[in-house]
């Protein structure tokens, strides 16, 4: 269950949420979203977090987990990462802060799962049949 919704800042440096928060137990295990190369294993400001490098230029990270993977380490999709922290620094509930980036730039984590905004397109009425050209006539005065 989603507990905080991605709320990118108007302004890199501004507040915002980048991320998403997914409702979790301590303990629970945490997987990799898809497969890449660890690059950040450890405890960050008081938190576990784990960071996963994957083709393409993004970059996932989960938090608080303590981390069963190290740095350079080679992933799969659905290999275990750790387990999740206890925390209160961040949630009203347990959760996993589950962030994605490519290069500076923030994304929301539902894209990788297909879960992402939805754009809907003008819908258009179909443009009427025309009618069939006709024969041209004399157009007359009125009697």
């Amino acid at each position: 269950m989603i507990i905080r919704r991605f709320n990118p800042p108007p302004e890199p440096w501004r507040a915002g949420h980048r991320g998403i928060d997914l409702a979790a137990l301590p303990g629970s295990t945490v997987f990799a979203a898809g497969p890449g190369t660890v690059t950040y294993a450890g405890p960050l400001a008081g938190r576990g977090v784990v960071s996963i490098q994957h083709p393409g230029g993004l970059r996932t990270t989960y938090l608080p987990v303590r981390a069963v993977v190290r740095r350079g380490q080679t992933i799969s999709m659905g290999d275990e990462l750790g387990v999740l922290e206890s925390t209160s620094w961040h949630c009203i509930a347990s959760c996993l802060h589950w962030g994605l980036r490519r290069g500076f730039r923030y994304l929301d984590p539902l894209l990788l799962l297909g879960w992402g905004p939805i754009r809907l397109l003008p819908h258009w009425p179909e443009t009427p049949a025309m009618p069939p050209p006709q024969e041209p006539r004399a157009i007359l005065p009125p009697p």
